[in-house]
């Protein structure tokens, strides 16, 4: 752990704020899920929550179906960083953050497709591959994550590459709903 120096008191509702530069740093924003933990020394440790994250082995089957059917690197994330990839090493993408231009798209809860050569998106921090198509992924009304398609082999490929993602993103949600 590390210490920050930052300290903050506890009201009369039992709440604490985070500070904002922490938020910033660990991508919290307004209604994310934090899980709470407590060490054997009196810790209370705040862990952003993933739904996705406790499915990674699943995520990673996904992903391999996935590219397998499509064959394209294919990404799934929570919120915000990459939890299963397929198609591209591994070790460029596990645990990399999304871009914040990705995490937007995101927001819209609507399905992107790259048509434009000028719309380039490159949705993981330090990763220069482009997004093809991005489909959110959505559990019981919230965001949780997002499926990633990198790159197109033809147009012809392109509406089953569509509906694949989307039926990905819609199969794991209901994995994680139940």
């Amino acid at each position: 752990m590390k210490a920050t120096g930052i300290v903050r008191r506890i009201d009369d509702l039992g709440r604490i704020v985070i500070p904002k530069e922490i938020r910033s740093t660990m991508h919290i924003r307004e209604s994310d899920p934090l899980e709470i933990y407590t060490g054997s020394a009196g810790e209370i440790i705040f862990k952003k929550y993933s739904a996705i994250g406790e499915i990674p082995t699943f995520a990673e089957k996904f992903a391999d179906i996935l590219h397998k059917e499509i064959s394209a690197p294919v990404i799934i994330t929570d919120r915000n960083s990459v939890i299963a990839v397929s198609g591209a090493p591994k070790s460029d993408f596990i645990g990399k953050n999304l871009m914040e231009e990705a995490e937007n798209i995101i927001e819209k809860r609507t399905t992107f497709i790259q048509k434009d050569s000028s719309k380039i998106i490159t949705p993981i921090e330090g990763i220069k591959n482009e997004a093809k198509i991005i489909s959110p992924i959505i559990t019981n009304g919230d965001i949780s994550g997002s499926v990633i398609i990198m790159s197109h082999a033809s147009k012809a490929d392109e509406d089953f590459r569509i509906k694949m993602a989307d039926l990905t993103s819609k199969f794991i949600s209901a994995l994680i709903e139940n």
